[in-house]
């Protein structure tokens, strides 16, 4: 690496530093780690020492940015290389490129030199008018030279017929020279942030959920996320226009302070250029940079909080060791039911019609005690989805009367519909319709929700908003970071799991959690996790990562089950033959092995099931409660957080529609963040505030 590249790299590494608050020393190490195609999960669990201990979530952060920065270097590189080519450089340009520390500010300074499709002012400058425009700007000239100029810039040939069209060419090449300045463009761009508005204006006259913002007026240095993206939205389903507006006068005093003029000939064009500048060329601009900035921070803060609800969703507590019927309730279609093993393989499936307008509730109940007295289930899992609150009282009664001991659950469903329509449902269940492999996958979430829901793509799973008006690319790598965590979090059983469950454990490509399936038919279950050694395809590298992710349950080496990875094995064996309590200290300078890889071998060894998933609680029903017209102001109920946005939380209380605590109804106190209060799959007690049947919108509060 030349001393240059170092220098920069070395800059890289302080900025991540100052950014990260980590000492210098240990963010470098952190970036050699990953550059040698070490994955985030490996790092964070098994190179604490390397790191200092930072979590998977931050390292990711850390990543991402060592990325953006390495592209700012690129981008700053290429700027260097064609503003040298075009001859433009000067040292003071060049020290400015090489101190800039914003991808805009870059930009701002290359935009002089960027080549333009044709304007009017690269039109008035073939026609020669660039003198004009020069003298207008020397603050020496008098105005009878400048009138002198613009004469001798007639030419008809050229197409500047008189001494107006002259000086409009010219006004017009400094129009541009304004609109380029990289100072002058960073000055305005912070006033038109600190001190602008944001302005929409209804287009369609029609009801729509943009209503709020038909007629709307918001500084743009308080507008929320979540109402940048509703205008956003708004404006792209053509519902209402939007724009951003500042002060004009403001600006032209901005700009007339940057481009000063000599005499009153020169102050006059030089003013009206500086209107056109502003009107025609810098303000579009940058409002087009400032909503693209504006959108940017809010999409960061709605994927921030997606991110915390699928974590919240994928770390909702197992069922495990229970046999489960399933249903997927319905009105015309019938309720469909499916009973599953404690290993979620499918035992029974069938259709049942305990709700209207069948309404065969004796027969169905009689099908549900026939299906207990066979399969001895012990717990019941219904999709939140339409007709669910019928069928969860038509469940409830038949629990109550016949005195069986089995608890129901109610299971979101959320991209239930997706799964049983894909290409991997149908290969798992080819013999079954969509409804019923929906019911298995209801089932299935409520035994192990991590290992059902990574099936699914994470945007169809509901807990998100906005998430279709987002970077697409952008979305699918923060949520797809987000499983990946989860699932290495938790571990993975080697002898039970699916392609896709395997394809986010560490180190693990598709193509090789399809070759340890296949291998697992072809050999049986996994003996020991050494045995992955001989899987096709998983080489040294790709064993080193995902082997403390991977559990053998009742394999030779009880460690296989722990996680302890395989190259802390003889430490462990050694710390357990050590007597308790332990000096952690002395141990590990004895060992050669850093105290913070100590204390998880440590913690593994007194806990080697352990499951970072919490209990999880069953809700209250009220009978009484059902549609949206049952419901009355000041009734208190029970439910459970389905989705939590930046303005509240949506919570299902059984009524078909999620009611909304908005941030202010959440605590008696302010409330910054929602997600300190409330998270996907908790329950909650509400009190109903108001109830719009019309519009299906029920307002609720957490203030009982």
């Amino acid at each position: 690496m030349s001393p240059g590249r170092e220098d920069r790299y070395m800059e890289l590494i302080r900025t991540l530093a100052d950014e990260f608050k980590m000492q210098p020393s240990l963010v470098e190490k952190t970036v050699a780690l990953l550059d040698d195609g070490n994955t985030i999960p490996f790092i964070a669990r098994y190179r604490k020492e390397v790191t200092g201990g930072i979590d998977d979530q931050v390292l990711r952060k850390l990543s991402d940015r060592m990325e953006f920065l390495r592209a700012m270097e690129t981008r700053r590189a290429d700027i260097l290389r064609l503003i040298g080519e075009q001859t433009e450089m000067t040292p003071a340009l060049q020290k400015e490129i090489e101190d800039a520390k914003t991808l805009t500010a870059l930009e701002d300074l290359y935009r002089p030199y960027r080549p333009k499709r044709k304007t009017r002012a690269s039109t008035a400058r073939e026609k020669g008018l660039g003198v004009l425009a020069d003298a207008l700007l020397n603050r020496s000239l008098t105005s009878a030279f400048l009138l002198k100029t613009a004469d001798s810039c007639i030419d008809p040939e050229k197409g500047v017929m008189d001494r107006e069209e002259a000086f409009q060419g010219a006004m017009d090449i400094i129009a541009e020279k304004i609109s380029d300045d990289a100072h002058l463009r960073e000055k305005l761009r912070g006033i038109l942030k600190n001190t602008g508005r944001i302005v929409t204006r209804q287009k369609k006259k029609e009801e729509s959920v943009y209503e709020p913002y038909y007629n709307h007026t918001e500084q743009i240095s308080r507008a929320a996320g979540h109402r940048i993206l509703a205008m956003n939205r708004g404006e792209k389903e053509e519902f209402i226009s939007v724009s951003l507006e500042m002060d004009d006068a403001l600006a032209l005093s901005h700009i007339l302070l940057a481009v000063p003029s000599g005499n009153e000939t020169a102050a006059a064009y030089i003013l009206k250029a500086a209107e056109d500048s502003w009107k025609r060329l810098l303000l579009p601009s940058l409002t087009t940079e400032v909503r693209a900035e504006l959108t940017e921070r809010a999409e960061d803060e709605a994927m921030a909080i997606f991110s915390q609800n699928l974590r919240n969703l994928l770390m909702i507590p197992p069922m495990r060791g229970h046999t489960v019927l399933a249903l997927d309730p319905a009105y015309r279609t019938g309720c469909k039911l499916a009973v599953i093993d404690a290993t979620g393989k499918p035992l029974y499936t069938d259709v049942i019609y305990p709700t209207p307008p069948q309404s065969r509730t004796e027969e169905s109940r009689a099908v549900l005690l026939k299906l207990h007295a066979r399969f001895s289930f012990t717990m019941i899992a219904i999709g939140n989805g339409t007709a669910s609150r019928e069928t969860e009282q038509f469940v409830a009664s038949v629990i109550r009367d016949a005195k069986i001991a089995v608890r129901f659950y109610m299971v979101n469903e959320a991209g239930a519909s997706v799964y049983s329509a894909s290409e991997l449902a149908a290969a798992e269940f080819p013999e079954l319709d969509l409804t019923k492999r929906s019911a298995i996958s209801i089932g299935r979430r409520l035994q192990d929700p991590l290992a059902e829901l990574v099936k699914i793509d994470p945007q169809s799973i509901g807990v998100g908003q906005y998430q279709h008006d987002m970077n697409p690319k952008k979305l699918s790598h923060n949520l797809g970071g987000v499983v990946e965590d989860c699932v290495n979090d938790v571990g993975v059983n080697l002898n039970t799991a699916s392609v896709p469950l395997l394809s986010y454990v560490a180190g693990i490509t598709r193509p090789i959690a399809v070759n340890i399936v296949k291998y697992r038919e072809e050999h049986g279950v996994f003996t020991s996790r050494s045995e992955l050694k001989d899987v096709a395809r998983l080489g040294p590298k790709a064993y080193e990562q995902c082997a403390g992710f991977l559990r053998v349950p009742d394999g030779a080496e009880p460690l296989d089950n722990t996680r302890i990875h395989p190259e802390s094995y003889k430490t462990a064996r050694t710390l357990k033959a050590r007597p308790k309590p332990y000096d952690l200290v002395r141990l590990a300078e004895e060992l050669s092995v850093g105290i913070p890889t100590l204390k998880d071998i440590a913690a593994a060894l007194d806990n080697p099931g352990y499951d970072p998933r919490a209990e999880l609680a069953q809700p209250e029903m009220i009978a009484d409660v059902m549609e949206i017209s049952d419901l009355k102001e000041g009734m208190t109920l029970t439910g459970v957080v389905r989705n939590v946005s930046a303005f509240g939380a949506f919570v299902d209380i059984g009524v078909h529609q999620d009611g909304l605590v908005h941030v202010s109804e959440m605590a008696d106190r302010f409330v910054s963040n929602p997600l300190d209060f409330v998270r996907v799959g908790q329950n909650v007690r509400v009190r109903v505030l108001s109830v719009d049947t019309k519009k299906g919108r029920i307002s609720l509060s957490m203030k009982i």
